[in-house]
């Protein structure tokens, strides 16, 4: 099935149901327990620097053990899962002195999670897709990294543009969507944007874009001080095929301000909190039945169109939020009518 087929199934579906993404990736990675040689694989057996922790790399040491997660994602009731690729930039592997591998770390991340929807779709005859997930770097535009000279910056847009570019064009191949998410600064976000707007100029696809900021606490605003509703007039040029947020928050912090981008907000809303809040260890305690209940109530109160987890979420909780989603109504947004066009697909109207 081709992307553009997908994706329309996608938006029939959704027309009348909450769609499901996964839950997060991390987590799972975590509870296999590896050391540094199981990050290591033969492949980099002699690596000259710990990459313990460098979660992408695991698409080329351990390839069967990131699409298992993928399947168990599916196996949940996931409609879409994001790829393990949220640090697969060349600014982000610098760390573990990896930015030279960082194209194939992205181009396996994405074929991996491509392998596990088609396996899953043949399997049950149900629509499975992909999302390209592009996380923020480790390195930001707005904010210095010096405190003492607010000024200064490690890295200029140009950098951070190029290298969302080079990792998104690994990935093109493979995905249905990009997901451009917990984001913090506003400014790193415009540069995935425009490389994703110049990918799509340079190929002709017209692959749709998910954009998923983070509030960082309950003052409602992301690291670098927009509200969530400034946020949306921020990035709303991108046309997104969904707006919403992720991470930071569990859901019973980050309702208010997912009912914020849905009152304002001319296109889906996608909403994958934490499970709650990290407890003193930095681990997540919130059960899937207490995390699903909140987000229940997100959709049966009208509110998202797609949902799942972020930090600390599992398979089973991606189990409960797609039993708790039901049958609700997905959100349609009555004062906003426009049509949406994706250049190479089928236009669709949000229904009101």
């Amino acid at each position: 099935m081709s992307r553009s087929a997908r994706i329309e199934a996608l938006e029939s579906k959704a027309r009348d149901k909450v769609l499901i993404l996964d839950g997060a990736m991390g987590t799972q990675i975590q509870d296999l327990k590896l050391d540094e040689a199981g990050y290591r694989g033969t492949r980099f057996a002699d690596w000259g620097v710990s990459i313990k922790g460098n979660n992408d790399i695991l698409n080329l040491s351990a390839p069967e053990a990131v699409k298992a997660i993928h399947r168990a994602y599916f196996e949940a009731g996931a409609d879409i899962v994001e790829t393990n690729t949220f640090s697969a930039t060349s600014i982000a592997q610098a760390d573990y002195e990896m930015q030279a591998l960082a194209p194939e770390i992205a181009r396996e991340g994405a074929r991996l999670a491509r392998e596990a929807a088609d396996a899953t779709s043949a399997e049950t005859g149900v629509v499975r897709a992909v999302a390209g997930a592009i996380g923020p770097t480790n390195k930001t535009l707005s904010i210095s990294p010096k405190v003492n000279d607010p000024g200064h910056r490690d890295v200029d847009f140009e950098t951070i543009r190029a290298a969302y570019l080079e990792q998104a064009a690994a990935m093109e191949p493979f995905v249905d969507f990009f997901l451009i998410e917990t984001i913090f600064d506003t400014l790193n976000a415009k540069a995935a944007i425009k490389a994703l707007l110049d990918l799509r100029s340079g190929t002709g696809e017209a692959v749709p874009i998910m954009i998923s900021g983070t509030i960082t606490d309950r003052s409602g605003r992301t690291l670098s001080g927009q509200t969530a509703e400034a946020f949306w007039y921020s990035v709303r040029h991108a046309r997104p095929w969904a707006i919403g947020l992720n991470c930071a928050l569990g859901a019973d912090e980050m309702r208010p301000y997912i009912g914020e981008l849905s009152r304002v907000a001319d296109t889906r809303i996608i909403a994958y909190p934490n499970a709650g809040l990290p407890n003193d260890m930095g681990e997540y305690d919130e059960t899937p039945d207490q995390t699903s209940a909140h987000l229940g109530e997100w959709a049966a109160s009208g509110l998202v169109n797609i949902l799942g987890g972020c930090c600390g979420t599992t398979p089973d909780h991606i189990r409960a939020i797609a039993a708790a989603a039901g049958s609700a109504a997905p959100r349609r947004p009555a004062k906003h009518k426009r049509a949406m066009r994706l250049s190479g697909l089928e236009p669709f109207e949000l229904a009101s």
